[in-house]
């Protein structure tokens, strides 16, 4: 099959902000899919630089397979117990011996993993809390034979998809969360656990956001100190919200759905850790965020996991986080544009600079023509990816988030 190049067309559908209704999530970074994504990603960073640092390249590895069982805990208002550790299972491959050299995968992942840990989750310790099983195996030769080719060829036919901009209801949803779980926010209400999870549901200019916060019960003396926090939160989070100046005529914010204040301790969402991976829910990668930050039901989006693919030649990391960066830079520079989609996909083996296909659907302005539109959007993607080395040496020193 030959290459077909760039392909641009409008887009006649209503941009998703002027769509009847909306729904959008954002999983936090202590929720258990974002914790599977942030650990196989500082694995799969640790191993570029120790390659690097060892061989002067890069060699084959692919952290994406990752699960979290859950553990057992007794939370108690004033503080409970961790009964049982949770477990996390490192998956997928990994090159363990090179000329004659072998490689503690194990080991790296596993510190990788813990510092991780320590960074970003106030009260794992992952000595105690945390059991490891590394179950990465080496690759097949062929795809590590891939990686050693002058010309390095793509690792998988796959396709990429970014979006650029980001709706009003993208940008609270995401903005939100990262507001609770800043450090600065922490350091005020300690009782505000990583584990946030945020649902947000438009109405045409209404908002709902329904959020779920892991409570940290050291922190919370009585129920009703707790039903009283929850309250103030949910106060905080609409003054935060109307802070960004959001084009919603009417914001409604619920937190915690499922409590039951008849039932004391079981009616309430209260987490020894701050994260219902202790008890209540395992994770897994690939289960969370897409590379944007948020999970946009009514975008396009596709499956692939992101995070603990290399960043040498695996279209299904590099791909998804270049669709973004080159929508968004198409947004920014080429006026006349509302709203637009771009699709990359790869073939196996292919050099990564030349995709199958690129895909632009545009939602021009009005009074704007597409035709007027093709000549600067298709200078932007070539040149992008004539110079795609330079992004990926970007993404190799984990310059971009991917969950």
């Amino acid at each position: 099959m030959d290459r077909i190049g760039v392909i641009i067309s409008k887009s006649n559908d209503p941009a998703i902000g002027d769509k009847q209704f909306e729904i959008v999530e954002r999983k936090g970074i202590g929720h258990p899919d974002s914790i599977c994504d942030g650990i196989v990603e500082s694995v799969c960073n640790q191993l570029c630089r120790v390659y690097k640092d060892n061989f002067g390249r890069i060699l084959h590895h692919n952290i994406d397979k990752g699960l979290l069982v859950a553990g057992r805990s007794n939370p108690r208002i004033g503080g409970g117990t961790i009964v049982e550790p949770m477990r996390f299972i490192f998956g997928d491959r990994a090159t363990s011996e090179f000329q004659g050299v072998k490689i503690p995968i194990s080991e790296i992942a596993q510190e990788a993993a813990g510092t991780w840990l320590k960074k970003n989750l106030r009260f794992i310790n992952p000595e105690v809390h945390m059991l490891f099983q590394n179950e990465i195996r080496p690759g097949s030769s062929e795809l590590v034979d891939n990686l050693l080719r002058e010309e390095i060829g793509a690792n998988d036919t796959s396709v990429g998809v970014g979006y650029a901009p980001l709706s009003p209801t993208e940008q609270v949803v995401l903005a939100v969360e990262k507001w609770l779980n800043s450090a600065t926010f922490k350091q005020s209400f300690p009782e505000c656990g990583e584990d946030i999870k945020i649902m947000g549901i438009r109405s045409m200019n209404r908002l709902q956001l329904i959020v779920a916060i892991a409570f940290v019960d050291l922190f919370i003396k009585t129920a009703q100190d707790y039903f009283d926090k929850k309250q103030f939160f949910q106060s905080e989070i609409k003054r935060y919200i109307a802070s960004l100046q959001m084009p919603f005529t009417e914001v409604n914010v619920e937190i915690n759905s499922l409590d039951n204040p008849a039932q004391g301790e079981a009616g309430m969402y209260l987490t020894v850790l701050g994260t219902s991976a202790e008890s209540g829910d395992s994770g897994e990668v690939g289960r969370g965020n897409r590379v944007n930050g948020v999970i946009s039901y009514n975008r396009p989006s596709t499956t692939e996991a992101a995070a603990g693919k290399n960043p040498v030649n695996h279209t299904g990391k590099i791909y998804n986080i270049l669709s973004h960066r080159l929508a968004a830079k198409v947004y920014e520079t080429v006026d006349g544009i509302q709203e637009l989609t771009i699709w990359l996909c790869s073939r196996i083996g292919d050099p990564l600079g030349q995709p199958v296909v690129t895909s632009v659907e545009v939602k021009p302005l009005p009074g704007v023509h597409v035709h007027d539109l093709e000549g600067p959007i298709t200078a932007i993607i070539t040149d992008d990816l004539a110079h795609l080395e330079l992004f990926m040496e970007q993404i190799q020193l984990g310059k971009f988030t991917v969950f």
